[in-house]
């Protein structure tokens, strides 16, 4: 019975945390789509082959921060970490709405990412130290969970908040949030279990021995390189790459690609563009239990980017001769994307020991970044370049396609640990 309430008291109270302090991180990246829609080009004078070089390059910042994020969040405190994100970035998101050129722009939007690079990496760190494998690809998931439904309530809000004040007042309003968070996240949050002053005695030990005995029967790595160069994480960086640039693709450049494709006011295309969203909480919530349920992850994360490059590659055969049925693929393509994120971070704490977990993932991530960048500035060119999302979908179905055969390429065996039943909620 103790075993039962101490899981069931750390998610109701780490998980909200989790989710609120992801979400307000996606949310200050993720707006400038709607800004790019609602006329900060027409504004500044950006032309198109500059704003998709803009929209891109918080990607460039998120990459070469990873790392070293990650390693200090591993060694000494998510917590100090992510509070001094959560400041930083808050501060530039709102800093966006008050630029005056296209220089300063790109200051900021490359600041954002350097500043926000430790957060998914540091997250997913807080997590293995409170949860166990039988329980990481569900905790994984409402981290992550952070990014659609964000992007959901982002999509309606910030049609109205441009709607009614413009651009700029969308970007302030959104990045003060954050600010706010960082005040509340330094008193309530602890690094690890032993810290805690809501857990007993007694279940802080139960807790740090069922990690610990994770441990057992794992293969160790004495540094950051050999872990680096195991075959697994090597795919793994390849597989992300590929997964991130239909993800990004599609989440920065959807609002304009609905308002020109179906010459709609920004409030609809904040409607339209929230479906997505919301088929993909319900896919990733499903696709989390499953893959908790049976222990395997490869299973449920190849699938859902197999379905999510066909219904890109049938956007693409469809053109512009029928918008609502090309929507529709839209919205599934969304949903498959993001179905997988929880068996996927799952993967790396099952792959490595904990002393190189950390820096693996933050690896994995950075290559993600890569691929955000990539298809975030393809995507935004082969808009402006072709007058049309036709190239685009193209694009990011194959980068999915590529993701899918790099799954499969992982050997299964390689990512079962022998390791000893842990606690379950």
């Amino acid at each position: 019975m103790e075993t039962r309430k101490l899981a069931m008291r750390r998610w109701w109270f780490i998980m909200p945390i989790v989710f609120i302090t992801y979400s307000l991180a996606y949310l200050d990246r993720a707006n400038f789509g709607f800004a790019s829609a609602a006329g900060i080009n027409h504004d500044l004078g950006i032309t198109q082959g500059t704003s998709s070089l803009i929209g891109a390059l918080f990607f460039l910042g998120y990459f070469f921060f990873q790392i070293p994020g990650a390693i200090y969040a591993e060694r000494r405190s998510v917590k100090k970490m992510i509070f001094w994100s959560l400041v930083l970035w808050g501060s530039c998101a709102a800093l966006t709405g008050v630029i005056s050129n296209i220089p300063m722009l790109m200051v900021i939007r490359f600041s954002l990412g350097v500043v926000e690079a430790a957060v998914m990496p540091a997250m997913l760190i807080y997590i293995s130290n409170w949860f166990t494998k039988n329980e990481r690809s569900r905790a994984n998931t409402f981290l992550i969970l952070g990014n659609p439904v964000t992007v959901l309530w982002m999509s309606v809000l910030s049609g109205y908040l441009v709607n009614s004040f413009g651009w700029r007042h969308m970007m302030i309003a959104e990045g003060v949030p954050a600010i706010v968070w960082a005040c509340i996240w330094w008193f309530v949050v602890q690094d690890k279990p032993a810290e805690s002053t809501w857990l007993r005695p007694q279940e802080k030990a139960d807790l740090k021995a069922a990690l610990d005995l994770e441990q057992v029967g794992m293969k160790p790595m004495r540094n950051y390189a050999e872990a680096f160069k195991s075959p697994a994480v090597i795919k793994l960086c390849a597989q992300y790459f590929c997964w991130s640039i239909g993800v990004y693709g599609f989440v920065l450049w959807l609002p304009s690609i609905l308002k020109n494709a179906a010459n709609i006011s920004m409030v609809e295309t904040g409607w339209l563009s929230s479906l997505p969203y919301l088929v993909a909480v319900i896919a990733m919530l499903l696709t989390s239990w499953a893959s908790d349920k049976m222990q395997n992850r490869k299973l449920f994360v190849w699938p859902a980017l197999l379905i999510g490059a066909l219904a890109f590659l049938g956007s693409y055969l469809l053109g512009s001769s029928n918008f609502w049925l090309s929507y529709s693929l839209l919205v599934i393509a969304g949903a498959a994307m993001y179905a997988p994120y929880g068996p996927f971070f799952a993967i790396v704490p099952e792959l490595l020991p904990k002393n190189v977990a950390g820096g693996a993932m933050a690896l994995i991530n950075s290559m993600g970044a890569l691929g955000s960048f990539l298809g975030s500035y393809v995507v935004g060119y082969l808009n402006g370049a072709t007058g049309s999302p036709s190239a685009s979908y193209l694009f990011m179905a194959s980068g999915l396609l590529a993701a899918v055969v790099l799954t499969i390429s992982i050997k299964p065996e390689a990512q079962a640990m022998p390791l000893a039943q842990s606690v379950t909620q």
